[in-house]
Parts: structure tokens; sequence; C-alpha cells
């Protein structure tokens, strides 16, 4: 019955649609975008490291794989670095399945997980968790600065305000242009947010010596929010 109910519904929204097409070409539109920008220091560095062991047994590929876990875990512990967290997930044993000249072999397994290691833009440790990843084994990584999504909320509903005052201020703009009397809302249609981009390279490494260290200089980004609002007369 439920599921009956569902179709009625997802049936009632498509016939819809083309009403509400409809509709708008019989009444007059202005249609504009609202737009609302924030330029933010990042506040979050993410370290981003992929392990992948192969192994002819299962119980091998999963027992190397924790160790290199373990051993990341020990070496930042040990470093005495404040503020941070060790995150894991996506883990993963598939067959390895290797092909040649068309035909597909299994040789063994390879078991797969991805860490991730979240701190503050402006932790001064920064250095002391690169070296902790070196220190631990064979890893290698990306390392990312980000708004972080509290600060991103926090910012949502401003951003939301801004947006919609100018697109009401856009819409006036062309009312009192043309001698439209007056204006009122139609509809509003909320964009979907876009991932925050960067401004300038978010990172600079150097490596000319095998103790050279990571010089770090995060840029800005943007966090945007756009408002589709269509005013009618």
């Amino acid at each position: 019955m439920n599921m009956k109910l569902l179709f009625m519904s997802f049936f009632v929204l498509l016939m819809a649609v083309p009403a509400l097409a409809q509709d708008d070409l019989k009444i007059p539109l202005i249609e504009v975008e609202g737009f609302s920008e924030r330029k933010l220091a990042p506040d979050e560095a993410v370290f981003s490291i992929h392990l992948e062991e192969k192994s002819m047994k299962v119980n091998d590929a999963v027992k190397v794989l924790n160790t290199k876990s373990n051993n990341l875990a020990d070496a930042l512990k040990k470093a005495k670095i404040k503020d941070y967290k060790l995150v894991a997930d996506n883990y993963s044993v598939d067959i390895n399945r290797i092909y040649r000249s068309g035909y597909a072999r299994d040789s063994g397994y390879i078991a797969s997980q991805n860490l991730r290691i979240v701190t503050k833009s402006t932790n001064e440790d920064l250095q002391k968790i690169v070296e902790a990843i070196q220190g631990a084994g064979d890893m290698s990584f990306n390392l990312n600065f980000q708004v972080s999504e509290a600060t991103q909320k926090s910012l949502d509903d401003t951003l939301l305000v801004e947006a919609l005052k100018n697109a009401e201020s856009r819409a006036l703009l062309i009312s009192q242009t043309l001698n439209i009397k007056s204006i009122r809302v139609h509809r509003v249609t909320l964009n979907a947010d876009p991932a925050p981009y960067y401004q300038k390279n978010q990172m600079l490494m150097r490596a000319e010596s095998a103790d050279a260290q990571v010089l770090i200089a995060p840029e800005e980004q943007s966090i945007q929010k756009r408002v589709y609002v269509k005013y009618t007369y």
C-alpha cells in the first residue's frame, strides 16, 4: 500500500512540473539570480592516506594493513601532537585480479583502507604530522586545507539572507528601470550549495633533501550561496 501511495505521489509530481511551467508562461515575470559570497581562510587541515596490501591469504593482507595503521597511530602519539583526529574508513578486501593479454587471473587478495588525520590549519605541529607519517612506514599522503563543516553551517543562514536581498535588489532595479510600479515574489528556488573553492594554490611543498621541511601556505576559500527568484507584477 505504501509503494502504491509513493508511486501516485511521484506521478502527481511529474504532472505538476509541466503545469507549473505553463503557469509561468501566462504570468508576467522578472527572473533574477541572487548571489552571496564569503572568502575565508581555511580552518582545517586534512592529511589523506591510502593504504594497500597484497597477499595470497586474506589474513596476511589484513594483518599487515592493521600493523601499518597501528604504526601511524603510535607515531602520532609519540610525537605528542596536539589537537588532531585519526579517522579510518573505507576498509575493504578484494580479490587481486590481474588482466594480461585479454585473460584474467586471480592472484591472492588486496586489503585497502583510507586514513585521515584532521587538525586545525593553524596547528604548529603540521610538520610533526608529516614526519610521523614518514616514520610510520611506506606511506604517501595528500594534504588539503578546507573550511570546516561547522564553519560552513554557521554562515549558511547569513549567506542565504544576503543572496535573497541581492535578488530583491536586482529585481527592484529592473522594475524601476522599466517603470513597473510594484512587484511581488512568485517563486524562490534555492540552488545546491557548491563546494568551497580555493583562490590560490593551497599548499607549497619542497623536498630538495630527505629532511626537507614542508612549506605550507594555505590560501582563502570562497563559500557561496545562490538563489533564483521569480517576481511577478
